[in-house]
């Protein structure tokens, strides 16, 4: 190989080096937890004053949207627990769940038409309109898992701190308070959920029955635990500090076995993208040079024959 083609070489793996590496640079600093907390800590007026007058020119419309909403208590309630699960308390998400429900499946089921007739393509008009019927659920249940994992991955967090205040002499109310303040931009889901379980409180409502509104709106089993732990704890008369340094270090340790778990996962993941994807081109560069010689030398011994 002469100079020149290995310069060419090495100037081309330099270059794509270099994109790469300035890519992920880009990528992981737009995802590191100290931007992401300044991004969420950072509020100007203008964005007040813009969300505030878009409420207000949209608020005629979602009241004529208001018609796609379920008419039957039960069906309303269900979801409103549903959307709610997913961070989702206000009546505009829920609109848009239920138009999107019944737009996507129309338009999507339309698609096909522009590029083929009606008999030659009704059935992936079928396959359409029913992928977009269940994208709004499919969206909806990403979310949840997503709020879930965050309420869950926090609990451990939130339960030490809680130690911390109940210790250093503030009641039950004033501790959660508290840490909902502190966890408003490491774990904003469960720190809002916090904060609605301080305001059904303040609200008159029992302090049981509130930890088992935080329970039933989460849907996480540390959580349902938790609530479980502190039901009996109130029944029983035991120490609450006691109760929630052994229910953290139960839940901290689920966490680390969660991660564990994850990581053992890692490698039969990466079978498909290594069978599939690194091995036909690690073939081809090996083997490749060698199977084009052998088919010269048989291919000329065939024609000097």
């Amino acid at each position: 190989m002469n100079p020149q083609m290995i310069f060419a070489v090495v100037a081309v793996f330099a270059s794509v080096a270099f994109v790469a590496g300035a890519v992920m640079q880009l990528t992981l600093s737009r995802r590191a937890p100290s931007r992401r907390r300044l991004e969420q800590a950072k509020v100007t007026p203008s964005v007040l004053v813009s969300q505030t007058s878009l409420t207000a020119e949209d608020s005629a419309a979602v009241k004529r949207l208001q018609t796609f909403l379920p008419k039957s208590p039960k069906d309303m309630s269900r979801l409103r627990r549903r959307m709610g699960r997913a961070g989702y308390y206000t009546t505009t998400p829920m609109l848009v769940f239920q138009v999107s429900r019944l737009a996507l499946p129309i338009i999507l089921g339309l698609l096909p038409l522009l590029v083929a007739p009606l008999g030659r393509s009704w059935f992936v008009m079928a396959v359409m309109a029913l992928l977009g019927f269940q994208l709004p659920g499919f969206y909806v249940s990403r979310k949840t898992k997503a709020r879930q994992k965050v309420i869950q991955n926090g609990l451990p967090d939130a339960l030490d701190l809680l130690i911390v205040c109940l210790e250093a002499g503030s009641s039950l109310d004033q501790g959660i308070v508290k840490v909902s303040d502190e966890l408003a931009l490491a774990y904003p889901a469960l720190a809002e959920e916090l904060q609605m379980l301080i305001t059904e409180t303040r609200a008159g409502k029992p302090r049981l029955e509130a930890f088992k509104n935080f329970s039933a709106r989460t849907g996480v089993d540390d959580v349902r635990a938790l609530v479980s732990m502190l039901v009996q704890t109130d029944r029983f008369g035991t120490s609450v500090s006691q109760a929630l340094r052994t229910h953290a270090e139960v839940s901290r340790t689920k966490r680390r076995q969660r991660a564990e778990e994850r990581a053992a996962k890692i490698g039969v993941k990466l079978v498909f993208p290594l069978v599939f994807l690194l091995f036909p081109a690690f073939f081809t560069v090996t083997l490749g040079p060698a199977i084009v010689k052998f088919v010269r030398v048989f291919f000329g011994q065939v024609v000097a024959q």
